[in-house]
């Protein structure tokens, strides 16, 4: 599976601008692709403001990721702000070529940044279903709970969208890895750059690691597109010879 991850800066709240700017990475990219992955949140920045910016599921932000996949031939993912039934989430939509969505709710809100006030936390995990692949899309914070992200299916990726500042860069380049390791898995780790609203600057550190810990992208720190293709067969010939998934714990994560 060939993907795309495109680090970028973001425009504050302003969801027409972002799309314009991520369609015209996307129409820039010069080689077939399977999948494209967006920052968190990409059409608003990492707000607070829930009630300024969301949408629907019908929203023009969600039709342009349709829109796009079925033009493209190829699917699309990363996080919006959504409304539904009164409440706010932070919300991954996974877009398939075809226009099918799937979606998950961020699990882990940020309470640093009272994240939690503002949004409701989902309830359920999902596993995406792509070309053969079973991946595993999470949203920022989650990259620090490693029982919710464990490998219990088994999937094959784990890929994270994220708002993560450059304080704490040393954490998400060791989790991502840690992961990776941990759950013999590809992990993608998909971050904005720039200074938000707030002046908290943001370095990107986009990268790809394999199920051993190798870098196959080393942490970016500029703006770009980044291609990187993985071998699903290479993953499973080393899960066969290392098989320390077969000695995983049971367990059973309470309010999924």
């Amino acid at each position: 599976m060939k993907i795309a991850l495109i680090q970028s800066v973001l425009h504050w709240e302003n969801p027409e601008k972002n799309r314009n700017h991520f369609e015209q990475k996307i129409n820039e990219i010069n080689e077939v692709v399977d999948l494209v992955v967006l920052p968190e949140m990409f059409s608003t920045g990492f707000t607070m403001n829930p009630s300024l910016v969301a949408e629907t599921m019908r929203g023009e932000t969600v039709l342009w990721m349709i829109s796009l996949a079925k033009a493209k031939k190829t699917a699309i993912t990363g996080s919006l702000v959504i409304e539904e039934d009164g409440k706010f989430y932070n919300r991954l939509l996974f877009v398939f070529p075809s226009g099918k969505l799937q979606h998950y709710d961020k699990r882990h809100l940020f309470t640093l940044a009272g994240e939690d006030k503002v949004y409701t936390k989902g309830t359920q995990r999902l596993i995406v279903d792509y070309l053969g692949w079973k991946i595993c899309p999470l949203i920022c914070y989650d990259l620090r709970f490693p029982v919710f992200s464990r490998n219990t299916e088994p999937y094959d990726l784990l890929l994270y969208v994220a708002n993560w500042p450059k304080v704490r860069t040393i954490a998400w380049d060791t989790l991502l890895k840690a992961r990776a390791i941990e759950n013999v898995c590809y992990s993608i780790g998909v971050n904005r750059i720039g200074l938000d609203y707030h002046q908290y600057e943001h370095i990107g550190h986009s990268q790809v690691v394999d199920f051993l810990g190798e870098y196959l992208i080393n942490p970016q720190e500029t703006e770009g597109v980044f291609i990187v293709e993985l071998d699903k067969e290479k993953m499973y010939e080393t899960r066969k010879k290392l098989d320390f998934l077969n000695d995983r714990d049971q367990f059973i994560i309470e309010g999924l």
